[in-house]
């Protein structure tokens, strides 16, 4: 593997970033850059093996007025590193001169982006705008036919890009759909494998084999099957009634590939109509006949629950809450509004990503998911301190520094130092203003 060694400044020209359209001042380079310079410094390189940060903002209560959660509680801390983990949490030591300084910033637990496409993207290269669709999705699939060929030449090179714009906007982890279909055969993954491989020391990724041409309708059976034995976690699909004519021959054979291969599943369904109901019902059906599927099966987008009556999302929701099947959404807004409320009521993971950033399908993904978190929060009137610190699960897989009662669960001596830095003075104000990165690290490595 390659030690991922990059200064801020190169970081910046490379990745051709500013912070989120911010000017970049030496002032501000200095600021964010201090804890990275910091190691770097000491040790000559960015993964030092242990090392302590002081001035560390954490959550650690909440304070009521009249019982409703009016502000969020918090102290500076001295946390220590040591071989990826989080070995100490201290009392601050504002004047040891052998700490980092942290500069008070408050410490998150590192964002993760749970549906994006880091294997086709024109992120890197020059821009360009989406060109106008005919035929629908499967007019999206005669387009992939003749320009994916080209884009696997630098697919590994842009992957890498990608990354490190997930990593400037502090996600150090991601789930990514890779292509399996005959244009692409296997080579689609190898290429993203490399360079996940270059990445490694900085970011961490699970993989989605992902018949985006359908599993019959372009004949990708025999790629998939392949792609199962190869290192990845879960068997992707997409739209089994439209693209492959038959729900049921599709979901079996997915369902047959994730068992056998030991996997998980994660399927792309943008049906909104019948087909998509008939989808998920078929999908919790199949889980619940082989529980192993249980807590390792998701529907992405999934946007038949927004269009569905209430009590009929209130019977899906609970469904899907007992089956252990998990909704992975980008937040939609306009006409289509998740029930999102309504699936956190019954307990359904709900994970978010940005999907596609600046390709052939979408050029919208700021590869913040804070940002997600934020959109969430309005489209639902999560406007108040508690509700606002909540938010912040979807950045982060779920993981929060506070529960529901106030009581610290974050970090925790043992913890894997995978960690943010931002600058906000809480979680619920980090949501609201999508408050700047300050620094990442990734099991112990200084990132960002």
């Amino acid at each position: 593997m390659k030690h991922f060694d990059i200064s801020r400044m190169d970081f910046l020209k490379k990745s051709s970033l500013g912070l989120m359209g911010m000017s970049i001042t030496p002032e501000l380079l200095s600021s964010t850059a201090t804890i990275s310079h910091a190691i770097e410094n000491k040790s000559g390189r960015s993964n030092q093996s242990s090392y302590t940060l002081k001035n560390v903002l954490l959550e650690t209560g909440f304070e009521y007025d009249d019982k409703e959660v009016a502000h969020t509680k918090t102290e500076l801390f001295c946390v220590t590193i040591t071989d990826g983990k989080i070995t100490n949490i201290a009392a601050n030591e504002p004047n040891t001169t052998t700490a980092i300084d942290a500069k008070g910033f408050l410490m998150l637990p590192a964002f993760k982006d749970m549906h994006i496409h880091l294997d086709k993207t024109f992120y890197g290269g020059e821009w360009q705008a989406v060109r106008k669709r005919t035929g629908g999705v499967k007019g999206m699939i005669d387009l992939e036919q003749q320009i994916l060929p080209e884009m696997l030449a630098t697919s590994t090179q842009r992957a890498e890009k990608l990354i490190e714009l997930l990593q400037s906007q502090g996600t150090s982890f991601a789930r990514s759909h890779v292509n399996i279909e005959p244009t692409s055969k296997l080579q689609s993954l190898i290429n993203l494998q490399q360079a996940l491989e270059n990445k490694a020391s900085g970011f961490g990724a699970e993989l989605v084999a992902f018949p985006q041409h359908g599993v019959f309708y372009t004949n990708s059976v025999p790629y998939m099957k392949e792609a199962a034995q190869m290192d990845i976690d879960f068997i992707g699909g997409v739209d089994p009634y439209s693209l492959d004519g038959a729900i049921e021959k599709t979901m079996d054979f997915t369902v047959q590939l994730a068992l056998d291969n030991k996997k998980g599943i994660d399927i792309h369904l943008h049906e909104s109509g019948e087909s998509g109901l008939k989808t998920v019902e078929y999908l919790i059906q199949k889980v619940n006949e082989n529980p192993v599927l249980k807590n390792k099966t998701y529907l992405s987008h999934c946007f038949v629950l927004a269009n569905i009556e209430a009590s009929k999302q209130e019977a899906i929701a609970e469904q899907l809450g007992a089956a252990q099947i998990g909704i992975v959404s980008t937040i939609p807004f306009g006409k289509l509004i998740m029930p999102i409320p309504t699936l956190y009521k019954h307990n359904v993971t709900v994970l978010t990503g940005n999907d596609s950033i600046i390709d052939h399908w979408n050029t919208f993904g700021s590869g913040s998911v804070l940002q997600k978190a934020n959109v969430m929060a309005q489209l639902y009137g999560y406007s108040t301190e508690f509700l606002l610190s909540r938010s912040l699960k979807l950045a982060t897989g779920n993981v929060l520094p506070l529960d529901d009662n106030g009581m610290q669960q974050w970090p925790k001596v043992g913890d894997p130092a995978n960690i943010v830095l931002v600058d906000a003075s809480c979680s619920a104000e980090a949501v609201s203003r999508i408050s700047p990165v300050e620094s990442l690290i990734h099991q112990g490595t200084i990132v960002y």
